[in-house]
């Protein structure tokens, strides 16, 4: 019924419909079938409702959906004391670190120093409900608290009235609900746009901005110069202005010298005394808490008595406990006034998670769901605001440090929160005193790791020197611009690339020879040459490849590939098969028939004028060298078949179709009266094959001989069944498949042979070897196999015979189909 009111639809609406494939229902077995026992296969046509199937979440999957979206659930129950153990020392360990960074970044950020403890305090306390990564520490980061400064110190030049804590808790609600959305609808895979080469320029370009705007703070400069501008600009300030340095100098310098200094001192002893690596680890992870408790009691001892007047700058007040806890405010208008740093802000949020939580699950062997870790640090970015945390994401320096101290799971964040909210609460009278030259100290040294050294640029030149390129561009243009200008280049540049080798795709059009595969180590005569005869030097038999005519591929030129047959062209796309690329495929394939091969009937044209304006025809020259011309032009061939071979093609669309048929049009005008045939192998998806054979292919046209078809077999062991029962309607499957089949006068080549083509009467000696017997049992009148516990069967449906499996099956139906042309010729004459 519905199929009715569709063919009468598309007929109201002058729709002409793809006529179904001819598939008769009679069948009359000749003398000797070679297809009695073969399961034949009609390939069904995929439908919109298909589509929707595919597509439609099973219930399963919605199950699995939400199980997932809490992982805490696979490993919780599985939990132990040794894992409690690793956890704990771990936990402890990122807390002593991120106490001090935490605060830091937070001034960093242009907010009081407790913000920094707030946010540290959320970030890991929320992120092991949801974590796919064990090693990564979600909190304040150099980068992102950069960001928020300047995003800041932008709205608060425009609206001074909002404060600097509405403006970083709203970004983070606006951040974390955009990453949470990111992540439910199952979108993490959008970070897979950012390449290598834009995440690199980011760190390292972001790293040096930051160390530049922090030199300031450490020497204690008291000119008033922006730290926030680009960054060569605040190098020139800073060496301008180094005459007003104070004593906050002395407070910084020797603390850097000392940080560097440590970790230089437990390097030398990890490598000097191996068997004591992991003391050494754990004094050059505690050097930053030991450096800040060190000088903390120097300005303790110096400023005891002058608070109201330090000798150097102090960190000052910080109060206890959660006392900017609260509904943060957040309003349309607040969201307006940074609404156009938000992609910087959420692509930073995002860049440097992935990033890192990826690389260390590749070192310690396990693998993160990027959707997944959307949620996380979405969810810590909505809820962080509520105890006055701003953005935070995760951090290279910690998630070292987790990963070299043992952690066992993510509940090491558990710990690390503890630790963080017993310094919230216990240690606030102690933060008064620290130096803020020696925190910037800190900020410097922990960001300098990920600046990149230039042998990851040398490196990224070896692999690929447009990726170089990338990268030192993406650097230059943070350091004399902007971090959000620097991110936007490069990623831009990254996906103009790859645009551009996406639609610069060439393709290779291929050639044969013979090969050998040789096994084991063989002495070479006297010739300098290998006897392939023997059994002992071969694996197996001859067999065909087929490579790259201009040995793009890097094969040895000195093969000489032959083009299989004179007049057929195998070529092999090489980059999908769109909009983008699909005019580069084809004036690619159709000007290289063009220069290999001659118009079937040159003189096709009644007369001069009937010739179109862009082919006028050779000009008239000396009679030598006319002559000349056309004895070059006579011995080449005439264009017969192509075979395009799909294998790196996975969707096509209308423009990539549209130009196959114009194609298709052009060349059976230059090879008229003949038609050229297409042959497709390697078509790896269904809805392709449903656009080809909507545009004609995949199947003989109506003006074609049907004859010269191949079919490809497979067979398989059935295993321990006895039997296996057929259902009505595969037999009548078969039985229009046999009849289709005869109809069509094809041939069958099976997998496991290197043979073209294979004469009917082997065909059905070797089928009836390998396959079982069929018979009815009584009563039931069912049709039974029985015997051997083979089967063989169509790999592809008969009713889409231009479609191969491979190479060769395409190029033995060519073949076939020429040599039968030739003798119908032949015959006629």
């Amino acid at each position: 019924m519905l199929s009715k009111i569709g063919r009468l639809a598309a007929k109201l609406l002058g729709i002409e419909l793809t006529p179904s494939d001819p598939i008769p229902t009679t069948h009359k077995p000749g003398a000797r079938d070679a297809y009695e026992h073969v399961d034949y296969y009609l390939e069904p046509e995929p439908t919109l409702g298909d589509w929707v199937r595919e597509h439609t979440p099973s219930g399963r999957a919605v199950r699995h959906y939400f199980y997932h979206m809490f992982p805490f659930w696979q490993w919780i129950w599985s939990y132990n004391m040794q894992w409690f153990i690793g956890d704990m020392i771990a936990g402890i360990t990122v807390g002593a670190v991120v106490i001090p960074q935490g605060m830091a970044y937070a001034i960093l950020a242009k907010l009081p120093a407790e913000y920094g403890l707030y946010s540290s305090f959320m970030g890991v306390l929320i992120y092991w409900f949801f974590a796919t990564s064990k090693d990564i520490t979600i909190g304040p980061v150099a980068v992102m608290s950069t960001l928020v400064g300047t995003i800041i110190i932008d709205t608060q030049e425009k609206y001074p009235d909002i404060e600097a804590t509405t403006i970083a808790g709203a970004l983070a609600i606006v951040c974390g609900a955009i990453v949470t959305f990111l992540g439910l609808t199952r979108l993490g895979f959008i970070v897979d746009f950012i390449p290598l080469p834009a995440i690199t320029a980011f760190m390292t370009g972001s790293a040096i901005n930051v160390c530049a705007g922090q030199i300031k703070t450490v020497l204690g400069e008291t000119a008033s110069f922006s730290t926030r501008g680009a960054t060569y600009k605040v190098i020139i300030d800073t060496l301008r202005y180094l005459p007003t340095s104070q004593m906050d100098a002395a407070m910084g310098l020797t603390a850097l010298a000392m940080l560097y200094g440590i970790r230089s001192a437990c390097n030398y002893g990890s490598r000097k005394y191996p068997h004591k690596a992991k003391v050494f680890f754990f004094l050059s992870t505690l050097r930053t808490v030991f450096v800040i408790l060190f000088y903390t009691m120097i300005s303790a001892a110096v400023n005891l008595h002058r608070r109201h007047n330090p000798a150097f700058k102090l960190l000052g007040k910080v109060p206890y406990g959660f006392q900017h806890a609260g509904v943060p405010k957040i309003s349309v208008d607040i969201i307006r006034t940074f609404a156009h740093e938000l992609p910087a802000a959420v692509i930073v949020l995002v860049i440097e998670h992935i990033a890192i939580s990826k690389s260390f699950g590749r070192v310690n062997n396990y693998t993160i769901d990027p959707s997944q870790e959307f949620i996380a640090i979405g969810i810590a970015n909505l809820l962080g605001p509520f105890l006055g945390g701003y953005p935070a994401t995760g951090s290279f320096s910690r998630t070292a440090i987790k990963a070299k101290a043992g952690v066992r799971t993510p509940l090491a964040g558990v710990i690390t929160a503890v630790v963080v909210l017993l310094a919230i609460y216990a240690l606030p009278a102690l933060f008064f005193f620290i130096p803020s030259s020696s925190l910037s100290a800190v900020i410097v040294h922990a960001v300098g790791d990920l600046i990149a050294p230039p042998s990851t640029i040398y490196r990224f030149w070896q692999v690929a020197p447009l990726d170089a390129i990338i990268c030192l561009v993406g650097i230059v243009v943070i350091i004399f611009s902007t971090i959000e200008i620097g991110i936007y280049c490069t990623i831009c540049m990254s996906l103009a690339v790859l645009l551009f080798r996406i639609a610069k795709a060439r393709g290779q059009f291929l050639g044969q020879v013979q090969i050998h595969s040789v096994i084991g180590d063989h002495l070479l005569d006297d010739s300098s040459t290998i006897d392939l005869t023997k059994n002992d030097y071969t694996q197996s038999a001859p067999r065909s490849l087929y490579l790259p005519i201009s040995h793009a591929d890097g094969s040895n030129p000195a093969i000489q590939l032959v083009q299989p047959t004179p007049g057929v062209f195998i070529y092999r796309l090489s980059d999908g098969f769109n909009y983008p690329n699909a005019n580069h495929y084809t004036d690619h394939l159709v000007q290289h028939i063009f220069d290999h091969t001659r118009r079937t009937d040159p003189a096709s044209y009644a007369k001069p004028g009937d010739r179109p304006w862009n082919d006028p025809g050779p000009r008239a020259r000396k009679n030598v060298e006319r002559s000349t011309m056309e004895d070059s032009s006579a011995s080449q061939p005439i264009l017969r078949a192509i075979i395009l071979d799909f294998s790196a093609v996975n969707n096509v669309d209308i423009s990539a179709i549209q130009n196959l048929i114009d194609v298709r049009k052009q060349l059976d005008r230059y090879a008229a009266p003949n038609l050229v045939q297409w042959h497709f192998a390697h078509v790896n998806n269904k809805w392709s094959k449903r656009a080809l054979v909507a545009a004609g292919f995949g199947r003989p046209l109506p003006s074609e001989s049907p004859q010269g078809r191949v079919v490809d077999l497979a067979e398989w062991d059935e295993g321990q069944v006895d039997g296996t029962t057929l259902r009505p309607n595969d037999a009548e499957s078969q039985a229009s498949g046999k009849g289709w089949i005869e109809k069509q006068g094809m041939q069958t080549t099976t997998t496991t042979t290197t043979q073209a083509a294979l004469d009917e009467s082997d065909v059905s000696s070797d089928i009836e070897n390998v396959i079982p017997t069929m018979h009815q049992v009584p009563h039931t009148g069912e049709t039974v196999l029985e015997g051997p516990r083979r089967r063989i069967a169509m790999v592809g449906g008969v009713n889409r015979p231009h479609f191969h499996a491979d190479l060769p099956g395409a190029l033995a139906a060519v073949n076939k189909s020429l040599e039968e042309e030739v003798g119908t010729s032949s015959s006629k004459l």
